[in-house]
């Protein structure tokens, strides 16, 4: 039953019973190996304390040693390693206030968030399932450990999780959950928008974004996310929902869709990085282009090699009766001339020669646009001395 990441895993769970303690692989490494799932993440629960494990292991990162969690460093992989605990209060519904460290796994299990993560599997394979996980898992249902508004008030980006794991998993959720997170849900809004915004990245790639997304509509949680509690108009379109590849492109989506709030605001209002920015802007000019001029060479140019598969994600939804191949854009790529304008033949020094009385200016950024446009459309070759001959016949306009 136990896959390669669970086999080298072993050792971290072997060595801390040699002392004398108890270690469980835990959570969604275990929920997955029931899916049979590809693992990702490989989590540790042990009753062994943090400053026994910082002890026994020569390389621990003590990244929440307070609430009981360090990561162990074994052949150039990181396990997280926690030790059994029960919580305190949650006064800002993220951390508990204290944690009490606790010798057996049943209480540790019993405060987790869903059924489905509230399992343990020994080194040998051996479930310790003690809310009925596994059938939950079977049925494909999403029920809370315990008292479902006591968990989501610990923490209200349970609520998230719960729509990310029907998005991830195609799983429906308990309809006592569902009321338990009805009356909690106002809560997400004092949440940190960084943990709202990590929780939405795995949610719009999930493989089922459409039941994701239905269930998210469906339960009014949209009135308590950025930019979509002002515009819930955006989500009551029926799209033709998908996997995205990453948030850029959902910023780029929901920008098509109104283009009255600009990307910037979506940023800012979800905490996004400049690289996420970057990839939103990318593709929503691409898009545009598209809607403008179809596909041509200068789409192919400007689109970055790594969003080509977000840009035709966008346009499968967006353009749902126009057809474009990757192979068709990847095969235009290879067929320019240039692939950025670093590479055009030509620099601006070179034009200040070739126009010697005209005083430096924004005419020269403007020469060298037209020239990398001509030889991106094979209207000239990529060599000086043709590009220098085009553009002494097509002087600079100076007004």
């Amino acid at each position: 039953m136990l896959t390669k990441p669970f086999h080298e895993a072993t050792h971290i769970i072997e060595t801390i019973e040699k002392h004398n303690h108890q270690a469980y692989f835990v959570g969604g490494c275990v929920r997955d190996i029931v899916l049979g799932r590809s693992i990702e993440d490989i989590d540790i629960a042990t009753s062994a304390p943090p400053n026994v494990i910082c002890t026994i292991f020569p390389s621990v990162i003590p990244v929440g040693i307070d609430h009981g969690t360090v990561i162990v460093r074994h052949e150039k992989k990181s396990y997280e390693v926690t030790t059994f605990r029960v919580d305190g209060n949650y006064s800002d519904q993220r951390h508990p206030d204290e944690v009490k460290f606790i010798t057996t796994i049943d209480e540790d299990l019993r405060r987790r968030d869903f059924t489905m993560n509230a399992l343990a599997m020994n080194k040998n394979g051996h479930i310790i399932d003690l809310f009925n996980g596994q059938e939950d898992i079977k049925m494909k249902i999403i029920r809370t450990v315990g008292n479902g508004e006591e968990r989501f008030t610990e923490d209200p980006l349970r609520i998230i999780r719960a729509l990310r794991f029907v998005s991830q998993l195609g799983f429906s959720l308990d309809p006592t959950t569902v009321k338990h997170m009805n009356k909690v849900k106002p809560e997400i809004e004092k949440l940190a928008v960084e943990r709202i915004t990590n929780e939405f990245q795995k949610f719009f790639s999930g493989s089922y974004v459409k039941k994701g997304m239905n269930t998210l509509i469906n339960e009014k949680i949209y009135n308590y996310l950025p930019v979509f509690k002002d515009h819930p108009e955006l989500l009551q379109s029926t799209l033709d929902w998908r996997p995205f590849f990453s948030f850029g492109e959902v910023i780029a989506l929901f920008h098509k869709l109104d283009e009255q709030i600009p990307i910037p605001s979506w940023v800012q209002a979800w905490k996004c990085s400049n690289k996420i920015k970057r990839e939103a802007i990318k593709l929503t000019e691409a898009l545009t282009y598209f809607e403008n001029n179809g596909f041509d060479n200068w789409l192919a140019y400007q689109l970055p090699g790594e969003f080509i598969n977000g840009f035709l994600n966008l346009f499968g939804i967006l353009y749902p009766q126009e057809h474009l191949e990757k192979n068709k854009i990847h095969k235009a790529k290879a067929c320019l001339q240039i692939q950025s304008k670093h590479e055009l033949a030509i620099n601006g020094d070179e034009l200040i020669e070739l126009f010697p009385t005209l005083p430096k200016g924004p005419w020269i950024n403007e020469s060298l646009q037209r020239l990398e446009k001509q030889v991106v459309f094979n209207n000239i070759k990529n060599e000086n001395i043709k590009l220098k001959e085009w553009i002494l016949c097509h002087p600079p306009e100076i007004s």
